[in-house]
């Protein structure tokens, strides 16, 4: 026995209206159509569905047997089907991104903000947390994209360049937080104490050859790592650092000077990153072109 769904929704036409040809309009397919079909079913059922008269259609005794168990069987399938159907309308309008906490607390509010005007509808859920977590994120499907620093391409995911911000000093002031974004040569750095991220992270890899060139470089200092807790050391006079213009943000609401490093200045690419073959929600493209489009005034 191999009864199908189609079938049992045919039987319930029939059963209901008490006409084949009614029945198949309903149905949307042809009375001769309908007619095999309830053939085919009464074949492997071994037994007569309906009794057909010149003027109506009625249900036999095993037919009426049937038709509680149709209905049932029918009615749980369109439900789970209409559940499936909201759900899958649901995953269609989520966008589950995961970035490193200073780009999520400094850029993502304004892109979030600037998004939702544009896609009221979609849901948006952030998982703010370490580079590498990120990463692991989008690779285990979890997230539809990543948003960090990721210098070197990554096993089975791709990678894109979203925004590009500068090197800059951040430094103790008497001032009030939120001046002026100024410049500063790389060798004001050279008599002063320094503080850092950790050695291993690819922001600070990337910041110690530049040190290097004026004696600096490698040093055994003091580093924290995240770029809050550094901003706030060196509000409280504890050194000076080097850190993206991404942190501007976060060093407004600091008592810091900021400048941007020249001689040479640097840049560096922040990178989306997204599995590689996965075809994310609908809406990801118009998320990166809201990123994109807010980043340099977060950067300035």
């Amino acid at each position: 026995m191999n009864l199908s769904l189609r079938q049992l929704q045919v039987f319930l036409h029939v059963a209901r209206i008490g006409n084949f040809t009614r029945a198949a309009e309903k149905a949307h397919m042809t009375q001769a159509g309908l007619s095999i079909m309830i053939r085919e079913m009464e074949k492997q059922l071994d037994c007569r569905l309906f009794d057909r008269t010149t003027r109506m259609v009625v249900l036999t005794e095993a037919g009426r047997d049937l038709l509680p168990v149709a209905q049932r069987v029918v009615g749980d399938l369109e439900e789970v089907v209409s559940k499936l159907g909201v759900a899958g309308r649901r995953a269609r309008q989520t966008l589950r991104i995961a970035a490193t906490p200073l780009i999520s607390s400094n850029i993502l509010p304004r892109v979030f903000q600037l998004f939702k005007q544009s896609h009221p509808h979609v849901e948006l859920r952030l998982a703010d947390t370490e580079l590498q977590q990120v990463e692991a994120l989008v690779a285990a499907g979890e997230a539809d994209i990543g948003l960090g620093f990721f210098f070197k391409p990554l096993a089975g995911l791709d990678r894109a360049p979203v925004g590009k911000f500068r090197l800059m000093r951040v430094a103790p002031t008497d001032g009030v937080p939120g001046r002026p974004v100024g410049t500063a040569a790389w060798t004001s750095l050279r008599e002063v104490p320094l503080l850092g991220l950790p050695p291993a992270n690819p922001i600070q890899r990337l910041i110690e050859p530049h040190l290097e060139k004026i004696g600096r470089g490698n040093e055994d200092r003091a580093s924290f790592n995240f770029f809050e807790t550094l901003i706030s050391m060196v509000e409280a006079g504890l050194g000076t650092a080097v850190i993206p213009t991404f942190a501007l943000v976060a060093c407004h609401r600091h008592r810091v000077a900021t400048d941007l490093l020249v001689k040479p200045a640097v840049s560096l690419d922040l990178y989306q990153v997204t599995r590689r073959g996965f075809k994310g929600p609908p809406v990801l493209d118009d998320f990166r072109a809201t990123l994109m489009q807010a980043l340099p005034a977060v950067g300035s």
